[in-house]
């Protein structure tokens, strides 16, 4: 084959007038190339096949066409690759290459798409007004927290009109999260759109039918209610009708996310994200108004519902509190009050604490936690068993390192150490159930601040302020500040009776 080069020499040679059989003996290319690069009408004398000769796949173009029309109709995860198509072709005795079995498909293909009149690589630009629409979408990223590699799941909005986004890192990418997700970035953005475009995830799609047609999600109903949204969930593999925020996903993993993200936390690693936001609507212009994506979304605020109070958005779950007043959730385990052992406990799961209720009052609350076999108690839970096995308070796991408050944690160092010393501790903190804490630790301080160290001593403070006598009465007592404990000796009555009393 010429080159553009050669062809051009040639034109110009026969232009100054050298003889066709010189040129061809100069070049030595045959009479016939030189003939045909001077008849071109320019130098571009590229071949083009007209039409592909199949003397190979002609006898089984038949067949061929057969299996490409059965396996079209199969459904995606059932079709045969043309691998396979070309080997059913060898067994009935075809004896062409794999390459002309994938030409001949690839033909097949693009005329039976302009044989049917094919659009579905056609768009329609879209076109939104200020306050009409949001898109929300998921991304998984790989960051860096607290010097360990994880993947986070990254929650994705954008307002349509104002091209405003909101990027927000998550542990999981459950229901919670995308009630959370979504009560930030309304918060984030000052307000909320009439409608709401997703994709079929399955925190909101419960079923997908023919159409548009969607079963939502009843919880993921009730929020979108609650911010007056109009979800809109995209056909299936359409990920253009929510071009936008797919769009922000492959910008946002090329601007933030590389190179990897190291922070301390997820919560610093949401900070910095937020910021970088707003310093992506600052910085950026909006493609189609004269303007900056922040100050469209300054403009398209006026426009938005006003925003509402943040969406109760946990994801509530049953289950048995064990023996030991644990309730297993989410591969972890928290404690729970004492009195909910063995019974069926409501678990509320929220993005970041867990609410445990029964019989509709809370039993506890913890901060929720991520990892795998991570127990979280609160020592507070067991003080009704602990009252009733005070020996637990050594070895107990709920006791150990026990922020207790300034007060009581004077007191039992005060008491010392062993059976007896913790034995007179629980028998204080038994009294908090009825009395209360701050009680309690007023009665301590008092007792405290007389010098004295006793249970007894705390005990009767807290009974006297339970039963209050007359005023007369009350104000000799509070007066009155021991310098030792009394002490039970009934050889004192031997001498009321007199020297002969004990024989």
């Amino acid at each position: 084959m010429l080159v553009v080069e050669t062809i051009t020499r040639i034109r110009r040679e026969h232009r100054d007038g050298k003889p066709i059989k010189a040129i061809a003996r100069d070049l030595r290319l045959s009479r016939n190339t030189v003939r045909k690069a001077v008849r071109a009408p320019d130098a571009d004398a590229s071949y083009e096949r007209k039409e592909q000769h199949r003397p190979q796949t002609g006898p089984f173009s038949a067949r061929l066409e057969d299996l490409l029309e059965q396996n079209e109709g199969l459904p995606r995860r059932d079709r045969l690759r043309m691998t396979r198509i070309h080997d059913l072709l060898q067994r009935e005795g075809f004896g062409g290459s794999y390459d002309a079995v994938r030409r001949y498909a690839a033909r097949w293909k693009r005329e039976r798409r302009a044989d049917a009149g094919d659009m579905s690589k056609v768009f329609i630009p879209l076109m939104y007004r200020p306050g009409e629409a949001y898109q929300f979408d998921w991304s998984h990223e790989d960051v860096e927290i607290a010097g360990k590699p994880m993947r986070v799941k990254v929650a994705h909005m954008r307002f349509c009109w104002s091209r405003a986004p909101f990027v927000r890192a998550y542990p999981r990418e459950t229901q919670e999260m995308v009630f959370d997700a979504h009560a930030r970035a309304f918060a984030f953005f000052g307000g909320v759109p009439t409608r709401g475009i997703y994709d079929n995830m399955k925190t909101a799609v419960t079923t997908v039918f023919i159409g548009k047609d969607r079963l939502f999600n009843r919880r993921f109903l009730i929020m979108t209610d609650h911010y007056g949204v109009e979800p809109v969930a995209c056909s299936p593999a359409a990920g253009w009708e929510k071009g936008q925020v797919e769009n922000q996903v492959q910008t946002s993993r090329e601007r933030l996310f590389k190179p990897r993200l190291r922070f301390a936390s997820l919560e610093e690693l949401n900070i910095w994200l937020e910021a970088e936001c707003r310093r992506w609507a600052e910085r950026n212009g909006h493609p189609d108004l004269d303007m900056t994506i922040a100050q469209a979304l300054e403009a398209e605020r006026p426009m938005l519902q006003p925003l509402p109070a943040p969406f109760d958005g946990f994801f509530e779950s049953e289950h048995v509190a064990s023996s030991t007043c644990l309730v297993s959730f989410d591969r972890n385990r928290y404690s729970v009050m004492a009195k909910a052992a063995h019974q069926t406990v409501q678990v509320r799961a929220y993005a970041t604490r867990i609410v445990i209720r029964s019989d509709g009052a809370v039993i506890a609350e913890h901060e929720r936690v991520f990892g795998r076999n991570q127990t979280i108690t609160d020592a507070w839970h067991y003080l009704p068993i602990l009252a009733r096995k005070p020996g637990a308070l050594r070895n107990g796991a709920p006791f150990q390192n026990w922020d207790l408050p300034p007060v009581l944690a004077e007191l039992r160092r005060k008491l010392g150490k062993g059976d007896d010393a913790d034995r007179r501790f629980v028998r204080v903190l038994a009294a908090i159930p009825d009395d209360g804490l701050e009680v309690v630790e007023a009665a301590v301080a008092e007792a405290l601040s007389a010098g004295t160290v006793s249970d007894e001593v705390i005990l009767n403070i807290l009974s006297r302020r339970r039963e209050p006598r007359d005023a007369q009465a009350m104000d000799v007592v509070v007066n009155l500040k021991l310098k030792h404990p009394p002490i039970a000796d009934c050889a004192r009555y031997d001498t009321v009776r007199g020297l002969n009393a004990a024989a």
